[in-house]
């Protein structure tokens, strides 16, 4: 079993170990692995283990690094969210649909991490195609969170958070349509970055919205996303969303000087929809930056309350048309012995998409109709540039944007499941970043009743740097991010 040290160890710190030999890849592999065999089937986090390539993976690694090659991120163990294509690996995007889908390539996130020398130790668990707030749509069964497995790890990327939260991997990666890395990063007590729309190429990526989609790195630490950061992020000639902007390396502009950095705090975010407890944790991580030289500065967002509404026009309309794919013919899941094509299509669309899924392609399937398009679709694309002009205004006074990442702590299972409405909100405070294509990050912010409470930085576009650069100076002043669940005491 690994020690209990090494899960508290950042990346800079098992690199040291690894360069000066006191631990090998093959070593640290094979005790993620362990614990993997030990706490997954109490949480459900990962959905595919590839232990025997992993141990290959981290062996070549060793030797890299015995001639003296590799780079920081050689030889550590990732796990990544089942919606990246892995070649020759399953990916099934938490979906029947995809349950026995083999990719014959890598995405490119995939492939730009193999090459730096992380080893994959597996695929985690998902919300079905990315649908959701609470990782309980997936066909393989909810996820728990570590920190009580009674309650959501929130979603769709809650796989990921409760693994990395639970110690069986120091990375993992996710997607963020509307908060999907933000939002369980949050509720799970992890860091979690969605980069800037075209930071990192979505390649490979199985879609779910095409303009709002984008992979991103979480880990432990600000420092850790921003290692991961530099490795997956630059042009990809194959995906035409790709922005050809330089990279930086982001971890060498975590110089921790905040002073005289300007933080907005619209009043929009400080609502009657934010729980008093965790509003009170939020504005406790604020004032710690406060005492590091930042600024607070009050703003309004007047047209933030309208993003809920844009987002489910838009996102399930992009949905409906990406997901026309899956029709029982080409690939994905089939129906037994169709009467007639009709019957293939109707079966194996109804059979293979869950009740999630299905509500949102009907939904965007509805948006998009003719007779409804100009009131629904073109009127919401109208909207979310009014969205996106507010940000732009904010920003011409301040330098970074912050507020709570979610409404509240993590919730039971079965709390919301039944009303969409209620389950849509979750996301009220992220959904407006996608939609204007902006950097977030969320930092842990402390406990509340014994759950993790995140603190959402948002940045201007292609400014990562600064909002991690933000939190590496919170956590460089707090603990907060230190905190780990006592998972292992609730293991049978």
């Amino acid at each position: 079993m690994i020690d209990s040290a090494l899960l508290n160890a950042s990346v800079s710190e098992l690199h040291q170990l690894l360069t000066t030999r006191q631990v090998s890849s093959a070593e640290l592999t094979k005790g993620y692995l362990e614990r993997i065999d030990l706490l997954n089937g109490k949480l459900n986090a990962v959905v595919t283990v590839c232990a025997e390539q992993a141990i290959e993976d981290a062996s070549r690694a060793d030797e890299r690094r015995t001639r003296g090659e590799g780079n920081i991120l050689t030889g550590i163990p990732l796990l990544h969210k089942d919606i990246f294509c892995t070649q020759g690996v399953t990916t099934t995007c938490g979906s029947r649909m995809l349950e026995h889908f083999v990719p014959a390539y890598d995405a490119t996130v995939v492939a730009r991490l193999k090459a730096a020398g992380v080893v994959m130790l597996g695929k985690c668990n998902m919300d079905e195609f990315a649908m959701g707030s609470s990782n309980e749509t997936s066909f393989f069964g909810a996820v728990k969170n570590p920190w009580d497995t009674n309650c959501v790890p929130g979603g769709s990327s809650g796989g990921s958070a409760a693994a990395l939260a639970a110690g069986m991997a120091p990375l993992v990666t996710g997607t963020d349509t509307g908060g999907s890395i933000r939002q369980p990063a949050s509720l799970c007590g992890v860091t979690g970055l969605k980069p800037t729309y075209g930071r990192v190429s979505r390649l490979g990526i199985i879609a779910f919205a095409s303009s709002l989609d984008q992979a991103g790195p979480m880990a432990r630490s600000a420092a850790d996303c921003a290692h991961m950061l530099t490795a997956i992020s630059g042009l990809d000639t194959g995906d035409s969303t790709s922005a050809d902007r330089a990279v930086p390396d982001f971890f060498s502009e975590l110089t921790g000087d905040i002073s005289g950095l300007r933080i907005g705090m619209p009043r929009e975010y400080f609502n009657d929809d934010l729980d008093s407890e965790v509003r009170a944790q939020v504005m406790s991580a604020l004032t710690e930056l406060e005492k590091a030289g930042a600024q607070l500065v009050d703003i309004d967002l007047p047209h933030s309350h309208y993003a809920i509404a844009t987002y489910y026009v838009l996102a399930p309309a992009e949905a409906s048309a990406n997901l026309a794919r899956y029709d029982g013919v080409r690939f994905g899941y089939r129906c037994a012995d169709p009467a007639d094509l009709e019957d293939l299509y109707f079966r194996s669309r109804s059979e293979g998409f869950g009740e999630e899924v299905q509500r949102r392609i009907l939904v965007g399937t509805y948006a998009l109709s003719a007779g409804f398009y100009d009131a629904y679709f073109n009127k919401a694309q109208q909207v979310r540039r009014v969205i996106s002009d507010d940000f732009r205004s904010a920003f011409q006074s301040v330098d970074i944007i912050a507020g709570p990442s979610a409404p509240g702590v993590a919730f039971p299972f079965g709390a919301k499941q039944q009303d969409p409405v209620a389950m849509y909100m979750e996301d009220i405070y992220t959904l407006a970043v996608n939609l204007a294509g902006l950097p977030g990050l969320s930092t842990p912010a402390g406990l509340v009743n014994g759950m993790p409470v995140g603190l959402q930085l948002i940045g201007k576009p292609f400014d990562e740097s600064t909002i991690l650069n933000a939190a590496h100076r919170l956590q460089l002043d707090t603990d907060w991010h230190r905190a780990r669940p006592a998972i292992e005491d609730h293991v049978a």
